[in-house]
C-alpha cells in the first residue's frame, strides 16, 4: 500500500505563488505516475499536472505555464509549484499516485486565492 502526506497549501493573493508538497511512503516501488488534482467547490474532481515514473509531465490548459510538478526521487516527493495564481484556483488540492490496480489519494490541502 501507498501512504500520501500532502502539505503547502494557504492563503495567497492573486499573482502570488505556493509550492505543495506531496510525500509517499510504503509500497512506493509500484507507483507508475503521481499527479495533482482539485476539487473545487460544485465542481467535479479534475486532474492539474501529472508526472510519470519516467519523468513525462502533463498538465491542465488552464494552468500550463504557471504550475510545474516536479518530484524529487531521494525524498518520494512530489511538488506542485504554483505561480501567478489566480482565484480560480483555488480549491481544495490532493495528490494522488497510480499504482495500477490501486489508486492512493492524499488528504488534500486548502489553496485560497483572494482577489
Amino acid at each position: 500500500q501507498v501512504q500520501l502526506v500532502e502539505s503547502g497549501g494557504g492563503l495567497v493573493q492573486a499573482g502570488g505563488s505556493l509550492r505543495l508538497s506531496c510525500a509517499a511512503s510504503g509500497s512506493i516501488f509500484s507507483i507508475n505516475a503521481m499527479g495533482w488534482y482539485r476539487q473545487a467547490p460544485g465542481k467535479q474532481r479534475e486532474l492539474v499536472a501529472a508526472i510519470t515514473r519516467g519523468g513525462r509531465t502533463n498538465y491542465a490548459d488552464s494552468v500550463k505555464g504557471r504550475f510545474t510538478i516536479s518530484r524529487d526521487n531521494a525524498k518520494n516527493t512530489v511538488y506542485l509549484q504554483m505561480n501567478s495564481l489566480k482565484p480560480e484556483d483555488t480549491a481544495v488540492y490532493y495528490c494522488n499516485a497510480d499504482s495500477f490496480p490501486s489508486v492512493t489519494w492524499g488528504q488534500g490541502t486548502q489553496v485560497t486565492v483572494s482577489s
